[in-house]
């Protein structure tokens, strides 16, 4: 019996632990965009590769 406590206050200390790594997370800023990593998946990163070299061709005429 005496071990149900010892688990009952091992499992609060971890969930301290992670709501105080959640709202540090949140201070911090990391969900402050939701929108912006789901649409980044659309574009295509070659086309700035593209553009990149096609400066330093026209740069060197």
């Amino acid at each position: 019996m005496n071990i149900f406590y010892l688990l009952i206050g091992v499992s609060l200390l971890a969930a301290l632990i992670f709501l105080g790594a959640f709202i540090w997370a949140v201070r911090s800023g990391q969900f402050d965009d939701n929108e912006t990593p789901s649409m980044r998946v659309l574009f295509d990163d070659d086309d700035v590769e593209q553009t990149s070299d096609e400066e330093e061709e026209n740069n060197k005429k």
